[in-house]
């Protein structure tokens, strides 16, 4: 059984940042990909930013330059450090991350306001 587990949403400022992270516990094997998708009200789930084991970076070209992904695969992490929030950002977001290419596994989500 596989758990993640995010933290770090809220409510923030326009211009302010946030950092959330995910943690995965529980029988895991090997990681591959691990990402952040965030979804608002009335769209669709998308992605945001993810990253490979092998170090590569994948972003929404709406958080290029503002956002960044990182991994700690010592202690089955991800990391979003968002700077430059904006109204537009606000979203529940979600982990997700890839096992033996074939197991996916996402949180529970963590709201995050951006107020204007």
């Amino acid at each position: 059984q596989v758990q993640l587990v995010e933290s770090g949403g809220g409510l923030v400022q326009a211009g302010g940042s946030l950092r959330l992270s995910c943690a995965a516990s529980g029988t895991i094997y090997r990681i591959n990909t691990m990402g952040w998708y965030r979804q608002a009200p009335g769209k669709q789930r998308e992605l945001v930013a993810d990253i490979t084991s092998g170090g590569s970076t994948n972003y929404a070209d709406s958080v290029k330059g503002r956002f960044t992904i990182s991994r700690d695969d010592a202690k089955n992490t991800v990391n979003l450090q968002m700077n430059s929030l904006k109204p537009e950002d606000t979203a529940v977001y979600y982990c997700r991350i890839v096992v033996l290419f074939t197991k996916y596994y996402w949180g529970q989500g963590t709201q995050v306001t951006v107020s204007s």
